[in-house]
C-alpha cells in the first residue's frame, strides 16, 4: 500500500494531464475502450442511492453519479489524486472524498446500496479477497458491486499497443506481481495479476453472486491508444473485464 500511495501521489498531476480529457471531469468511463455508464447502465438506477466509488482517483465517475442524484462517497488511497478531485469539484455535484485503504473501508456495515470501481485500486491490490469481503460488509443486502480491471488474459502479453503486443510472452497462471524498483531499490510501482478463476472464487467466497461479465469490444470510431490498449489490439484481444455482482438479500434473494 505504501508503494501505491507514493506512486499515485507523485503521478497524480501527470496522470490527469495525460488522461483528463478522455475521462472528463464529470463522466463515468469504465475502461480504455470508452464504455460509459450513461450508455451501459451497469449500475441500474442511482438516483437517491448511497454509492461508494473505490479508487475514485480524480473522481469524474463520482461527480457523474452525484449529477444523477446519487449520494456519493469517493474513496482513494492517494491524497494527490483526491487533491485534484477536490479542485475539480463543484457545488452542484457534491461528493464526499475519503482517503483510505480499499482493504480497510472506514464505513459501517450495510452503509451503501451500490459500490463501484472503474480501474480503481483493484489492479494494485494483491489481496482481492480482503477487498471483496470489505465491500460485502458495507453493502446492504441486495446491493450491487460492479468493477472493471485489466482483463486477465492481457497478462500473457507485453504492455505494448503495437504488433509486438500480440505475441504471448508470459504464463497466464503466473500470478506474481509486476514490480518496478526505484533508485533506492525499493518497490516504486506494483501491479497485480489474478486469473479469472481466482477473481470468481474470491467473489464467491465473499458471498457475491455474479450477474454478468462484460468484455467490452473496441469501437470502430475509437482511435485513441492508452498504453497497451490500442485499436490494433482491441480488435483482437479483450482488454477489460467488468464484473457485475450483487450481495444477495435476506434468504439469498
Amino acid at each position: 500500500m505504501a508503494a501505491a500511495r507514493k506512486w499515485w501521489d507523485s503521478d497524480a498531476e501527470a496522470y490527469w494531464q495525460a488522461h483528463g480529457e478522455f475521462l472528463g471531469t464529470a463522466d463515468f468511463i469504465w475502461c480504455p475502450e470508452g464504455l460509459n455508464e450513461a450508455t451501459a447502465g451497469l449500475l441500474g438506477p442511482v438516483a437517491g442511492a448511497d454509492v461508494l466509488e473505490i479508487g475514485c482517483g480524480t473522481a469524474p465517475c463520482s461527480r457523474w453519479l452525484a449529477g444523477q442524484g446519487a449520494r456519493v462517497t469517493g474513496l482513494d488511497l492517494s491524497l494527490g489524486m483526491l487533491s485534484i478531485a477536490r479542485e475539480l469539484g463543484t457545488s452542484t455535484t457534491q461528493v464526499a472524498l475519503v482517503q483510505a485503504d480499499a482493504g480497510r473501508l472506514p464505513f459501517a456495515d450495510d452503509a451503501f446500496d451500490i459500490a463501484c470501481s472503474a480501474y480503481g485500486a483493484l489492479p494494485f491490490i494483491g489481496d482481492l479477497a480482503g477487498v471483496f469481503n470489505e465491500v460485502a460488509r458495507v453493502l446492504r443486502p441486495g446491493g450491487a458491486w460492479v468493477f472493471s480491471l485489466t482483463h486477465p488474459i492481457r497478462w500473457c502479453f507485453l504492455d505494448d499497443g503495437s504488433e509486438r503486443g500480440l505475441v504471448a510472452q508470459n504464463s497466464y497462471w503466473d500470478e506474481r506481481a509486476y514490480v518496478e524498483l526505484d533508485e533506492d531499490g525499493e518497490v516504486g510501482y506494483a501491479e497485480h495479476h489474478h486469473t479469472m478463476g481466482a477473481i470468481v472464487r474470491s467473489l464467491s467466497e465473499a458471498g457475491f453472486v455474479i450477474v454478468d461479465l462484460i468484455e467490452p469490444t473496441w469501437p470502430s470510431h475509437h482511435d485513441q491508444s492508452w498504453g497497451g490498449w490500442s485499436p490494433l489490439r482491441g480488435r483482437i484481444l479483450p482488454g477489460t473485464a467488468i464484473f457485475s455482482c450483487v450481495r444477495p438479500g435476506v434468504g439469498g434473494e
